[in-house]
């Protein structure tokens, strides 16, 4: 246990030009004199760990001082090089500079370990789109990537709706995100932060500005909130539906399934006949149309009239085409 912690102290301060003992012991979770104590056990085993005192004092390491990857363990050196994702990277045209990076990793691996990289490979693939859909790289994604990796602004023209709905816009451009095949970027315009899909932009100019990032911004939570509004707000109307013992383990899978599993919450106990009664946020009543026809004889729709017609209408065809 304290071997581990001794290693990433060193791999803290090599990653960093110096650090207090409050900001270790908060990543290493430990307290301040138990960093004391490190640090000189540390320096005691011929790790040049230099403390300045004073108030704004705290620990580096000198001379350049850099240890080899020589403390990993099998599984960790396999994970190390699943964490690139060849696809993206080669879409954000960083696939030499992964390449140069991933080979000076094994160089500095054990002669054991070496192979890491191709048993990782062969034992994980990450194909990110979805199917049914032929993945189009954006041809503006190297030049946003540029400006996420350097904090540089960039003067955009983005497409809001159909053609001739351009609009300018200044980005402070904070980080890329890969869903279901499509591209996003998380910027800041102004003094709000927004999403862009890239393949919406018509042009992007990298400018030599760079801008100063805002510490408390977190690109995953912020993207999983915007993700989660983006869900709400598409469920603009509702469907009342009756759903069997068996409909109701398929729902989740026909609509959204947070709507469906909070609706399902929401619901009543069964009837007599171990129906459900749930109301359900759609998209649309044509989007819940064609969802819904899917859980076939497992559903009975109630409300609102149009679609139960609509639904009638679909079982007498379907009646008429099997009688």
């Amino acid at each position: 246990m304290r071997a581990a912690r001794l290693i990433k102290m060193v791999l803290l301060l090599q990653s960093r030009p110096a650090m207090t003992a409050a900001e270790l012991a908060r990543e290493l979770e430990v307290s301040e004199r138990t960093v004391t104590r490190d640090a000189q056990a540390l320096s005691e085993a011929g790790v040049p760990v230099y403390a300045d005192r004073g108030r704004a004092g705290g620990y580096r390491l000198v001379g350049g001082y850099r240890t080899r990857l020589t403390g990993l363990a099998r599984n960790e050196a396999e994970a190390l090089f699943l964490s690139g994702l060849p696809s993206a990277l080669r879409e954000m045209g960083l696939e030499d500079a992964s390449s140069a990076a991933r080979l000076k990793v094994s160089a500095a691996l054990l002669p054991s370990l070496r192979d890491a990289s191709d048993t990782a490979a062969q034992r994980f693939h990450l194909d990110a789109p979805g199917w049914y859909q032929e993945p189009v790289t954006p041809e503006l994604l190297p030049a946003v990537a540029e400006a996420v990796w350097d904090d540089r602004m960039v003067k955009a023209r983005y497409r809001r709706g159909g053609p001739g709905s351009e609009v300018e816009r200044e980005l402070a451009p904070y980080g890329l995100v890969l869903k279901a095949g499509v591209w996003y970027v998380c910027a800041r315009a102004g003094t709000d932060f927004r999403v862009y899909r890239i393949d919406r932009f018509a042009a992007v100019a990298v400018t030599d500005e760079r801008f100063v990032r805002d510490e408390d911004f977190d690109l995953p939570a912020f993207w999983d909130e915007r993700a989660a509004q983006f869900a709400r707000s598409i469920l603009r109307t509702e469907v009342t539906v009756r759903v069997s013992e068996a409909g109701v383990g398929r729902l989740p899978h026909a609509v959204d399934r947070s709507a469906a599993l909070d609706a399902l919450d929401a619901a009543g106990p069964p009837d007599v006949d171990g129906w459900r009664t749930v109301v359900l946020p759609v998209e649309s009543l044509d989007v819940a149309y064609s969802q819904l026809l899917a859980l076939g004889p497992e559903l009975e729709v109630l409300e609102p009239a149009d679609l139960r017609t609509r639904f009638g209408t679909a079982a007498e065809r379907l009646s008429d085409l099997y009688r």
